[in-house]
């Protein structure tokens, strides 16, 4: 089989020839049909300082069943987060982390959909959201999001204002549903906000505080980094908290799959679209990981085998 690998830190992804991977106790073996690229899959590449597999989201058939798997049958379609090597004619799937894609689904859409859905969808719980509360949604044209501003929309949301790195995204991002769209470089961002889910971290995160207002919540969940000062916290009794979607996944499995069923019912119902910025060959994963880099994606970009 084809697999994407690299050989060191920011070192340039190339097709390799591999065998063909046997699962083990309770995996799948999955016939790759899409692959999301994520951004911190790309900062692996470019600041992890050993090479690691290429994981990430994968969405295909079952080919193959590991001894005490039983939740799912040869043939029946998947999706999921595959932690060892993702960019592959086939790959590996544990089906503790894998769920089935209705049939009115695609691949495709699976991959722009779920895991960045389950992120952006944990955000907003995690912002204690209530009908008709104004949000802040930073990174409003990436994977996760686009499909935020919509699952706030969603949820009740009074105004949803999408920040973005480039103003030739307001379009896009007013699409989706956002009443206005402010570009990171611009100076003020309008009224405050109740909640801002942040995706970009570091130098933004101090701005994303100062658009709250008093008693406003913060959703740091990007790997970015970034730090505030607890000043800014006091001075307008406002809060931070971070969410990180792999807690939930170990730890509240009932609460996982009950998102997860949220967001095929909204996606079936027609309220949540997630949109492809590009779908790339296996061998332009390179393109597909520059596309993510230089941030011009809107939506979700998807590898196809």
């Amino acid at each position: 089989m084809r697999r994407v690998r690299y050989e060191s830190t920011g070192g340039p992804l190339f097709l390799e020839q591999a065998p063909t991977p046997e699962p083990g106790p309770g995996e799948l073996l999955v016939r790759r049909e899409a692959i999301g690229v994520t951004l911190p899959v790309v900062r692996k590449v470019t600041e992890a300082p050993e090479p690691v597999p290429l994981g990430g989201e994968i969405a295909g058939r079952v080919v193959a069943l590991g001894a005490g798997a039983t939740r799912f049958r040869t043939g029946d379609r998947v999706t999921g987060l595959c932690f060892g090597h993702g960019y592959a004619d086939y790959a590996l799937l544990h089906e503790a982390m894998a769920s089935p894609i209705p049939d009115t689904a695609t691949a495709t859409d699976a991959v722009a959909l779920v895991r960045s859905g389950l992120v952006a969808l944990g955000a907003l719980e995690a912002a204690r959201a209530e009908r008709a509360e104004a949000a802040l949604v930073t990174a409003a044209a990436s994977g996760v999001g686009h499909l935020a501003v919509q699952l706030a929309r969603a949820r009740g949301a009074g105004r949803v204002v999408g920040a973005v790195s480039d103003p030739a995204k307001a379009d896009f991002v007013r699409s989706l549903g956002a009443d206005d769209v402010v570009a990171y470089r611009e100076g003020g961002w309008g009224a405050p906000v109740d909640y801002v889910l942040d995706a970009v971290g570091g130098d933004l995160l101090t701005r994303a505080l100062a658009a709250l207002a008093p008693g406003g919540r913060l959703v740091a969940y990007s790997s970015g980094g970034g730090t505030v000062q607890a000043y800014d916290l006091l001075v307008g009794a406002k809060s931070v908290v971070g969410f990180q979607m792999g807690r939930i996944a170990r730890e509240e499995p009932e609460l996982y799959e009950r998102w997860r069923r949220e967001l095929w019912e909204l996606f079936a119902e027609g309220a949540l679209k997630p949109a492809v910025h590009g779908e790339f060959g296996l061998e332009e994963a390179a393109e597909a990981h520059a596309a993510i880099e230089s941030r011009v994606n809107r939506g979700k970009v998807v590898l196809h085998p």
